[in-house]
């Protein structure tokens, strides 16, 4: 008897449009960067955003190095970060020599908890960075309201968060700077690749300067200047014209792609929901005033060993699931930079127990209803 097909956590999604838009890049004899499908994207974004000026990167890291060079990051600044994220969140303004104060996150949204930020504010705090976990917004009203008045930059880090809205805004838009995500892992991919969003208008000459190597060339090829030289910091952040061309079939197809994702959420949320609430198992919360990006699915277990069996459960089924960040204040390099254990207890509680489903476009019915069935037959030991 075959074994039944195995079903990865994850797997690229075509349009059908990549190729050709790709051959057509290679054809236009422009395919290094800031060719004709970098400015497609860039002014799509900017019409998903509302935002002045949207530049695309070469990864969402690299758009947070220069939303840190950009406010002018220095050693002895302090830059807040949640303590449940990825590392390039606090690197970014480690590598300019900011020192990363980890918040802990709230237990029902797992973003950052605004409810801590005024004891983690001091005076060389220059920035916050939210980041709006599984796509679902952080509390920005309030994260504004603490940081706007003492002059503390929001860098909304938005990896997993486009097409997500709070309060009726975009994700992304809320921040003076934002950064984007185009990862293999992401709604809307080109492999590797990013976006820096620019809220304040007053960064966008010099944003596209870094972005060019410190050069003035953007101004250069706009007839502003009779030749271009070396004038900032800066760094080659610009992508190929390529993953453009791939990117632009993405981005184009994007209530495509984000109702296939709304499907596969809603059917997990609705299908496991009597089992989780029967086990104590916790499913991601949606406040009434969000709309999601649709970006990962996740179960909470009762206990880390209720996970591990989980996990192992599933693949024994042959479905590919995995766990999330470990918090960066218990990481050796976090502890280097005063990070310390316990000090953000739910985010060190949550990372032990948290599991991600398979969700991604080409993910068929019947595998859906693999996935569910296979969670559906696992009874959590509460003493594991």
């Amino acid at each position: 008897m075959m074994e039944p097909r195995r079903i990865p956590f994850n797997a690229p999604y075509f349009t059908g449009r990549e190729f050709d838009y790709v051959q057509e890049a290679i054809k236009n004899g422009h395919f290094s960067g800031d060719g004709p499908f970098t400015h497609r994207c860039e002014r799509l974004l900017e019409e998903m955003l509302g935002a002045p000026r949207v530049l695309l990167t070469t990864s969402c890291t690299h758009a947070l190095e220069m939303a840190a060079l950009l406010l002018d990051i220095a050693p002895g600044d302090e830059v807040i970060v949640p303590a449940f994220t990825f590392v390039s969140t606090a690197n970014a303004f480690v590598l300019r020599g900011a020192r990363p104060v980890f918040a802990d996150v709230r237990p029902d949204t797992l973003n950052l908890d605004e409810r801590q930020l005024e004891r983690l504010i001091g005076p060389r705090t220059r920035a916050i960075v939210p980041v709006h976990y599984a796509g679902i917004g952080c509390e920005m009203d309030r994260i504004l309201e603490l940081a706007e008045p003492r002059g503390i930059a929001v860098v909304e880090d938005n990896a997993h968060g486009l097409l997500g809205r709070y309060a009726g805004r975009p994700l992304g838009a809320y921040g003076r700077l934002a950064t984007q995500s185009f990862h293999e892992t992401k709604n809307f991919s080109c492999g590797e690749g990013g976006a820096l969003v620019l809220n304040d208008p007053t960064l966008v000459e010099r944003a596209e300067i870094m972005r060019e190597k410190g050069t003035d060339r953007a101004r250069f090829f706009r007839g502003a200047v009779d030749k271009y030289t070396w004038v900032d910091l800066g760094s080659s952040y610009v992508p190929s014209d390529v993953l453009a061309a791939f990117l632009y079939a993405q981005l184009e197809a994007a209530d495509e792609i984000q109702g296939a994702r709304h499907r596969i959420w809603d059917r997990y949320h609705a299908e496991l929901k009597p089992w989780a609430t029967k086990h104590g198992v916790q499913q991601p919360l949606v406040p009434a005033d969000r709309e999601q990006a649709y970006h990962l699915y996740y179960l909470v277990l009762p206990s880390a060993g209720a996970r591990a069996q989980l996990i192992a459960h599933l693949h024994s089924r042959g479905v590919h699931s995995v766990f999330h960040y470990l918090p960066l204040n218990t990481s050796p390099m976090g502890q280097q930079l005063g990070g310390e254990p316990g000090g953000c207890p739910v985010a060190e509680d949550v990372a032990d127990r948290l599991v991600r489903l398979p969700l991604f476009n080409a993910l068929d019915s019947d595998s859906q209803a693999r996935v569910v069935a296979a969670v559906l037959e696992f009874d959590p030991d509460p003493y594991a």
